[in-house]
């Protein structure tokens, strides 16, 4: 019996390979486990390969998992073209289409053997049953209930309501071939069996969402009320929500003609009082970048949500990559300062969008969120969200004595003025790109520029001293240690988990908050680091960079990086960190030594 399962299927578009890891994942909330489901797609806008991950696990699950334990394959030249993304080991049974007339003993999977091969008859399985090839989905969700021991009464009740409104008649034709499915895995016994252990918590109330939802869903709860934008993959679904959703609460969206003018419409209903937002990803990142620059020399509250996809240009657009921080943190000319904030996973995407949403509102400022595109569109398995625990904050406006004479851009002892909106009596003052004094008014002063680059600087110096936006698991004082951010911060909690059960002394930072650096934070961490890893999907290693700008990193701590879509498993993290404490215990060997 096993305690977690790594499912991968692949296939060509119209297979119905994502709705198939749905409609697993569905069914394995509804039997009590925890899930992920990652997916994935080509870059064609029609057609074209597409797969998915589903991970379920009787524990709580902080990352998509590793090598696959089932591999199901429609195709092999659809399969194949996922490499890194769906990782066959010896562990691994794989299914496949037997129709492709390959034989189970010449799969081409170059270099490893797999637990199991088994040809099934899949789409020749869902013609006969359901009278069309379209089935085959439903076929091979009969299969993985068959043979791994998911609910088949759970999974055959999610497909009933996706199809319900289709008529009874599909209803019963995808129930055929369910049962076919299932009978050929109950005819065809694995090996060995991995059946899952039942889940303890069975009935329990979990929420099914992704990424993009939940940020839209936190966006909306913090009380944001126009969102300007241009559809872009992958961020689309955070524009949609809203439109499906805000005009319920009060606010609009308004879909632009492009991303310069979707984040100018932001831009423009932050200064008229309102909290606004815009997604887009790394193309779009790049167009906003003049209007961020306006939004931070006027002090407008802003926030930014960038779900990363492998670059520069087009790149690759349905695959993630941590490529834009050197983007977020500095795209604007001029000496600015722009907050950038990541979620780790769909859970937490919560709780950081409304932290964006307050930071943007305190300090008077763009804010960008860094996603990237696993996180946005993968979906996860959720106890339900407790609202009452978090606090919204709203922007200082001016009252009373501030109104007589009114100075928008005043210089106050935490660098924070009081900001009016139209339509307040007494509150009128020019919000432009120019530098200006404390009214407003244009100016060349080079000495006024001075202070007020020191106003929009400063202010943020409170906010490198917020320890809860960083988290340290681990032994504090261990001499190894690994710094990870976004996504692969979910790889490397399990690998540090893993570490640690073969004895490891190692420890983990997740910064929540990117930029501005928190020098503080990372000194204390590092006190007692001898070797380290900093681990990003990025190819130019642009976090071990920024962090060498700010602090000195000790000379044992690397860069482990790479490009987007070649996910990280959290085996070769360990295996990563083992190496560091063997070089840690060679650099020790000649302390061991007598002294002549």
């Amino acid at each position: 019996m096993r305690k977690d399962l790594v499912f991968g299927m692949a296939g060509s578009g119209g297979d119905g390979i994502v709705s198939a890891g749905d409609s697993l994942l569905q069914a394995a909330a509804a039997e009590g486990y925890h899930g992920v489901m990652t997916k994935s797609f080509g870059s064609q806008i029609r057609g074209g390969e597409s797969s998915c991950r589903v991970r379920i696990s009787t524990t709580p699950i902080l990352n998509p998992g590793g090598n696959l334990d089932v591999a199901v394959a429609l195709n092999w030249e659809d399969f194949l073209k996922f490499g890194a993304e769906l990782p066959v080991a010896g562990t691994t049974v794989v299914i496949y289409e037997a129709a492709t007339g390959i034989k189970e003993t010449d799969i081409p999977l170059v270099g490893v053997t797999p637990l199991q091969v088994i040809a099934v008859p899949i789409a020749a399985m869902a013609k006969e049953t359901a009278g069309t090839e379209r089935a085959k989905n439903t076929v091979v969700l009969g299969l993985i209930a068959g043979w791994f021991g998911i609910g088949a009464v759970a999974v055959m009740k999610g497909i009933r309501k996706k199809l319900a409104k289709k008529g009874e008649e599909l209803v019963e034709a995808n129930q055929r071939a369910f049962d076919a499915g299932r009978a050929f895995a109950m005819e065809h016994p694995l090996k060995a069996s991995m059946n899952v252990i039942a889940s303890e918590t069975k009935g329990a109330v979990k929420l099914i969402t992704d990424g993009n939802d939940m940020c839209a869903a936190a966006a909306i709860f913090a009380g944001c009320q126009f969102f300007g934008g241009y559809p872009i993959t992958p961020s689309t679904e955070i524009m949609q929500f809203f439109t499906d959703h805000v005009w319920k609460y009060g606010g609009s969206v308004l879909q632009a003609e492009d991303e310069i003018a979707g984040i100018g419409a932001a831009v423009g209903a932050s200064f008229a009082g309102k909290k606004a937002m815009t997604a887009t990803s790394g193309p779009g990142l790049s167009l906003k970048s003049e209007m961020m620059g306006l939004a931070s020399i006027a002090e407008l509250p802003l926030v930014i949500v960038d779900v990363q996809r492998g670059g520069p240009s087009t790149g690759l657009p349905t695959k993630t990559e941590q490529s834009d921080l050197f983007a977020a943190a500095f795209s604007a000319h001029g000496d600015v300062i722009r907050p950038v904030l990541a979620p780790t996973s769909v859970a937490d995407t919560f709780r950081i969008t409304i932290e964006a949403f307050n930071i943007a509102e305190y300090y008077q400022t763009p804010v960008i969120v860094l996603s990237d595109q696993e996180i946005a569109s993968r979906k996860e398995t959720l106890d339900p969200i407790d609202t009452t625990k978090f606090k919204i904050i709203n922007r200082l406006r001016p009252a009373g004595a501030d109104l007589q004479d009114y100075k928008r851009f005043k210089q106050t002892e935490n660098h924070i003025s009081p900001i009016s909106h139209p339509g307040m009596l007494g509150g009128t003052y020019l919000a432009s790109g120019i530098e200006h004094v404390e009214s407003g008014a244009p100016t060349n002063s080079g000495s006024v520029h001075q202070r007020m680059n020191d106003k929009r600087t400063k202010k943020f110096d409170p906010l490198k001293d917020r320890k809860d936006l960083f988290e340290v698991t681990g032994n504090p004082d261990a001499p190894i240690a690994m710094v990870a951010w976004g996504s692969v911060a979910g790889v490397c909690r399990e690998a540090l988990e893993s570490a640690q059960a073969d004895g490891l002394n190692v420890k983990l930072l997740v910064p929540y908050l990117l930029y501005p650096v928190a020098e503080g934070v990372y000194n204390d961490f590092f006190a007692s680091v001898q070797k380290g890893l900093i681990i990003e999907q990025t190819h130019l290693a642009q976090t071990f960079k920024l962090l060498r700008m700010h602090i000195d990193l000790p000379k044992g701590v690397k860069s482990l990086a790479r490009s987007g879509a070649n996910p990280f498993l959290p085996s070769e993290i360990v295996a990563a960190l083992k190496n560091l404490v063997s070089e840690l215990q060679r650099s020790h060997e000649g302390k061991l030594q007598p002294q002549e």
